[in-house]
């Protein structure tokens, strides 16, 4: 396979944590499990990470930091989370100062920086409440001028990092009759306030994520001075909204992580368990879902790659965007951990057995994520807001607006393209109607007619690939017509049938990401990739939550497909579509479970 260079962060740290199945590493699987045992904050791992110097790559290039892409991002917190999205979730609330990246002044974006660098700086995000949730305007934490400053009363809650971070950001009302322009954004630092007038929360049990720093924060007459506010009185919820667009899209980054341990201990386990004499990975039930699980992490992996590079090239598209990764990778993947557990039979819920328990952990820890920085229903109501003006504007594409698409999708998809910089400051709060990875399916339909006469693939790949892509295209002509024909609404009163039309739209999108990922890499990615059968599978797994299909297209894809599962998993390499090297295991083969103590429930 080609070395993508926007991975070697991720791989160069990676084999510095080293294999997760030594119980002496600082992140091994022991370690974590032993952490979220006694619910303490993971002190040590997060200096540990510090010291790596990691929190460099959360600091744009151009404030003095070693961020470059949204894609080499979400390679290393894949990294993270795959361990333990404890300690990946603590340590990544460090991202929240792209907020400060988009929208502080230069004063402020300089002071942040050398915060993060030099003193290991972490903030936090007090934007809900706890009789408000995600009703951001509804809030009652206020802000009112005084000179020089504002006086901030009242608490936001729950926040992760709430009492363990030097900054926080938060979110007030600075006009009590409410609307749009009613909250103003402050980055308020801790050490700046005087004591006695702010306060930190209890710690929050959780179900997941014991060991975290959940609470939150109060306000009493707290003053706090004008440089601390973002931008201008009143830009607070636009900026909140922009921000989410961003975190969202990489919370599929804790997912992925999470789903690679989920699926790779199962494997540790189904490769060696001996019943009816074979391996369960070797019976025909268990094998498919072990299969079906793999083509959701390459699925999920095109939509994310794909949108983490995205970014770059069309950030005004992503109010759209973030909410279909967000809503699809997240619950796509916390589905693919339901479904493999039962290969793992009654090991799963144990808190010691098999790989020291990891898997009980990643099921409680994951079940959060589809719930960050926006639940799965707030993330289909903002994308229901922009179904028409989707289905509008590409009734109206013309061949110009297809050549500009086309142009986009090479530099998104093609992971051997350069990115341009992001730049924060085109992020719209809705993208007019704009979403080129599903107007461009037409481009990657010919694409793959144009390589009937080109290209050396199995006949009978690419004739299931026109013929999937095709049903791809006519069920999102269906979905237009469809939302033509509907009556909108405005506001929070949308029907449940639209958040099921929305919930087909976002498996659409994957469809087409997984497409426009495949056409553009294909001879990059190794010859697993190359080959397309992964994407016969994929595209027909998504299309069987759509309409009525075969159960199965090809055994013998699934076979080549199950191989290659296990050829990442003895070799230590991601299961991904850029397979990048793991740590390696020391002990791959140290224990057989051939007893039969427990039973497969598969």
């Amino acid at each position: 396979m080609h070395q993508l260079k926007q991975y070697s962060v991720a791989e160069t740290l990676e084999k510095d944590l080293g294999d997760p199945l030594d119980p002496n590493n600082i992140m091994s699987f022991k370690q974590v499990v032993d952490i979220d045992e006694t619910e303490e904050f993971p002190h040590s791992q997060i200096e540990w990470l510090y010291n790596w110097k990691l929190q460099h790559y959360y600091v744009p290039a151009e404030c003095g930091g070693e961020f470059t892409s949204f894609e080499e991002f979400v390679a290393f917190v894949r990294v993270l989370s795959r361990r333990d999205q404890t300690i990946g979730i603590a340590f990544t609330t460090l991202f929240w100062s792209f907020i400060t990246w988009m929208s502080g002044s230069d004063e402020q974006k300089q002071k942040l920086a050398n915060y993060i660098k030099n003193e290991q700086g972490t903030m936090c995000l007090g934007y809900s409440e706890r009789e408000h949730g995600s009703d951001l305007v509804g809030g009652d934490l206020t802000a009112k001028k005084v000179s020089g400053g504002y006086i901030l009363n009242g608490e936001k809650w729950p926040i992760n990092r709430a009492t363990i971070s030097g900054i926080s950001y938060i979110l007030a009302k600075t006009a009590p009759e409410g609307g749009a322009k009613c909250l103003t954004l402050f980055m308020v630092n801790k050490r700046e306030l005087d004591p006695e007038k702010y306060y930190n929360l209890p710690k929050i049990l959780t179900h997941g994520i014991r060991a975290s720093d959940m609470s939150g924060i109060g306000f009493k007459d707290c003053f706090v001075p004008d440089s601390m506010r973002l931008k201008n009185e009143g830009d607070g919820l636009e900026i909140a909204l922009k921000g989410f667009q961003i975190t969202r899209t990489l919370c599929a980054a804790f997912s992925l992580g999470a789903a690679d341990t989920a699926l790779r201990t199962t494997l540790n386990f189904a490769s060696k368990r001996i019943v009816y004499g074979k391996t369960v990975f070797d019976l025909p039930q268990p094998r498919q879902t072990l299969v079906d699980a793999f083509l959701d992490l390459l699925i999920c992996d095109c939509e994310t790659i794909g949108s983490a590079r995205g970014f770059h090239v069309v950030p005004e598209q992503f109010s759209v965007w973030a909410s279909v990764v967000k809503y699809f990778v997240t619950t796509q993947l916390e589905t693919m951990i339901n479904n493999v557990y039962v290969v793992l039979g009654s090991r799963f819920y144990m808190r010691e057995e098999h790989d020291w328990g990891i898997f009980q952990k990643v099921l409680r820890d994951n079940s959060i994520i589809s719930m960050f920085d926006g639940s799965t229903v707030v993330n289909l109501h903002a994308l229901i807001l922009q179904l028409r003006p989707l289905t509008k504007y590409r009734s109206r594409r013309k061949s110009n607006t297809m050549a500009e698409i086309q142009g986009r999708l090479e530099t998104i998809f093609s992971l051997e393209k350069p990115l341009p910089t992001f730049t924060p400051t085109e992020l719209e709060l809705f993208g007019r109607g704009i979403d080129d990875p599903l107007q461009g399916l037409e481009i990657a339909l010919q694409q793959l007619e144009d390589l009937k006469q080109t290209s050396d693939l199995d006949e009978q790949v690419l004739e299931n690939l026109l013929q999937l892509g095709n049903l791809v295209l006519e069920e999102l002509d269906n979905h237009d017509q469809l939302i033509a024909n509907s009556k909108f609404e405005y506001g929070h009163d949308q029907s449940p049938e639209l958040f099921e039309i929305a919930k087909k739209y976002c498996n659409l999108h994957a469809a087409a990401a997984c497409l426009h990922m495949w056409l553009y890499n294909r001879t990059i990615l190794g010859d697993f990739f190359a080959k397309g059968e992964w994407l016969v599978l994929s595209l027909h797994r998504l299309l069987r939550t759509i309409r009525h299909l075969p159960y199965c297209l090809s055994e013998i894809y699934v076979e080549n497909t199950a191989q290659e599962l296990l050829k990442l998993y003895k070799e230590d390499k991601l299961f991904s579509i850029v397979p990048f090297q793991l740590a390696q295991s020391q002990s791959p083969e140290d224990k057989p479970y051939a007893t039969s103590g427990l039973q497969l429930k598969a």
